[in-house]
């Protein structure tokens, strides 16, 4: 799986544009189907007819509001979402009774776009920073939060094997110890500092020391929260995985728990600092 997987998302990001929009758009429905499917198993009915178009526009209208995209006025953007959010609640008057639940159905419509194609869009921003000045330095910066978050997940998976202590979060996922997350946030703290001396400032990316400690404190923390948020979520629906979109693997949301909250994360470090 990893085989295939890592290098489709470096030659992406690598490609950044259209290309990465497309592909963040198309796991963003597929995303979004899963998180409804957990709802509808809990009797609610999300709104697909307005849910699916506004996961699969939403990439794709922060993209064209970038400079390496459209350029257009960011504001069109708060314009759009209240135009999808008109549709929502006019989907739901045409589909729903009082008795079905309409407020929780529209809310986890809202919120499942917002969580499955929303936040994987701050991918664009990172791609196309204005500090990024080559396809090859946009790559990199891209891989800054997938590559922390991957040596996070898996030194905290080994350091709870090795040491094992008291769980983490026994309800949602018994696996977990604290001895795992310390392991897993001194790996990202780590991972984040050689990564941008022996990666992005190579190509040509200037990241302060303080920015990257603090993109690995970030994803060391509250990126182990966001696997925990989507086994939240699965515990309630009694869903062993959100779905079958990767082979033995689980779904997109199996995938990706992590990095729904670790992008977005490394963006608002980065941006705080001054970097982007």
């Amino acid at each position: 799986m990893a085989g295939i997987g890592i290098p489709a998302a470096l030659g992406l990001a690598y490609l950044g544009g259209w290309f990465l929009a497309g592909t963040l758009s198309a796991l963003g429905v597929v995303g979004t189907r899963e998180l409804f499917r957990m709802a509808n198993a809990q009797g609610l009915a999300p709104l697909g007819s307005a849910g699916y178009p506004g996961a699969a526009l939403a990439p794709i209208a922060v993209f064209a509001a970038l400079p390496a995209g459209f350029g257009f006025d960011p504001r069109w953007l708060m314009l759009g979402g209240a135009v999808w959010i008109i549709m929502v609640m006019l989907a739901a008057l045409s589909a729903l009774g009082p008795h079905q639940r309409p407020l929780a159905a529209v809310g986890v419509t809202v919120f499942g776009v917002l969580y499955a194609s929303g936040l994987p869009s701050f991918l664009l921003w990172l791609r196309h920073a204005e500090v990024v000045e080559s396809d090859w330095a946009g790559l990199w910066l891209v891989a800054l939060p997938l590559a922390v978050t991957w040596v996070c997940d898996t030194l905290a998976m080994l350091g709870g094997a090795a040491m094992g202590g008291p769980r983490l979060a026994p309800v949602l996922s018994p696996k977990k110890t604290w001895a795992g997350a310390v392991s897993g946030l001194v790996g990202a703290v780590l991972a984040a500092w050689l990564f941008g001396r022996f990666a992005l400032a190579p190509a040509g990316v200037e990241v302060s020391t303080g920015a990257l400690l603090g993109t690995g404190l970030a994803i060391g923390t509250l990126g182990q929260a966001g696997d925990l948020g989507e086994s939240l979520f699965k515990r309630e629906a009694g869903f062993k995985d959100s779905g079958g979109f990767f082979p033995g693997h689980g779904g997109v949301l199996d995938r990706l728990d992590s990095l729904y909250w670790g992008i977005p994360l490394t963006v608002i470090v980065l941006r705080v600092c001054g970097t982007i």
